[in-house]
């Protein structure tokens, strides 16, 4: 059989079991809706506030400050790898990278983006 018959038949039982099950499901299913079912769960205790808080702006800087620093880990990665075959050449552009990393690191440490007020 021709691989992709084979991958329309799969698709096309996939499917169809999905579309059975849903059918199942919407009429063999409870439609009992009250108000405890509408609330929201946390950890069984009653919300305290509106879930529509706003996040102070320091916190995004701080996610995007880790997301920069953990992608300098991807680039640092494949360095140690090849540290060998890359020779002085890479060492020099390795030492530029993190130098450049380390620099924006003071700046930011100097400037008071890393204290949580």
């Amino acid at each position: 059989m021709d691989p992709w018959r084979s991958a329309a038949v799969y698709t096309l039982f996939i499917v169809a079991i999905g579309a059975l099950l849903l059918v199942i499901s919407a009429l063999f299913g409870p439609r009992k809706s009250s108000a405890v079912k509408s609330d929201p769960y946390e950890c069984g205790m009653p919300p305290l506030s509106s879930s529509r808080e706003r996040f102070s702006v320091h916190f995004y800087l701080v996610a995007i400050l880790f997301i920069l620093f953990d992608i300098e880990t991807v680039f640092m990665i494949p360095y140690a790898v090849l540290y060998k075959s890359l020779g002085v050449a890479g060492l020099i552009e390795m030492g530029v990278f993190v130098g450049v990393l380390g620099f924006g690191l003071f700046y930011l440490w100097k400037r008071g983006a890393l204290e949580w007020d």
